[in-house]
């Protein structure tokens, strides 16, 4: 089964984004870094999101990721769904931190149970086409709105959800042009998606 094997961003200053990212959520061998001044503008269509336990483990990263440098887009809040907060990194990557508990079971952790990308896609039924012809393998799909691939033994899990969906849920406009900042590792690769996506042969240095 194809999957995500590696994430890499691409940043003004590796060395900077990899402090904020320790100190945010301990992420040190879960991402990629390398050095790009590739021009983008507003909403570079995809998001990765931090699925926690409760939701005093999302009160204290998305309060870590302040405290490093993050900028708030979206308050930490209960909603119907749960409890979650988004931010943006000082590289400009979106990260939302949530869970679909109520209530905490214990004292805030640091721990995340699972990364997820969510590729920001025009059409849907193209993009899950797309990726099942590589050998994704659907996990659960909503109408033409979103679709979850099966994880694989990588440390991220794929999503799609439509654009301006995606973008609404983190509290941006979806308007954005140039780079996406962002490169897929994965065996199913190398390739570019429909929405221009890179995928990359894998980095073997990730693992979780």
């Amino acid at each position: 089964m194809a999957s995500i094997e590696s994430v890499t961003l691409d940043v003004a200053d590796p060395t900077a984004a990899h402090h904020f990212y320790s100190a945010a959520f301990g992420l040190d061998k879960q991402l990629g870094l390398r050095a790009s001044e590739a021009p983008t503008t507003g909403f570079r269509g995809f998001t990765l999101s931090l699925t926690v336990s409760q939701p005093a483990t999302v009160a204290a990263l998305i309060g870590s990721a302040v405290e490093a440098g993050a900028t708030p887009l979206k308050p930490v809040a209960k909603s119907f769904w749960g409890y979650g907060g988004v931010v943006r990194a000082p590289d400009g990557t979106i990260w939302k931190v949530a869970t679909s508990a109520k209530k905490d079971t214990g004292p805030a952790t640091r721990e995340i149970d699972d990364i997820v990308l969510l590729l920001g896609v025009e059409d849907m039924a193209a993009s899950k086409r797309f990726y099942v012809e590589r050998g994704l393998t659907v996990a659960k799909s909503v109408s033409r709105m979103y679709v979850e691939f099966a994880a694989g033994p990588g440390p991220v899990k794929l999503a799609l959800y439509r654009r301006r969906a995606l973008a609404k849920d983190v509290g941006v406009s979806p308007d954005g042009t140039g780079s996406h900042r962002i490169a897929i590792g994965g065996g199913a690769g190398p390739f570019t998606d429909p929405d221009g996506f890179a995928w990359e042969a894998a980095s073997p240095a990730l693992a979780t």
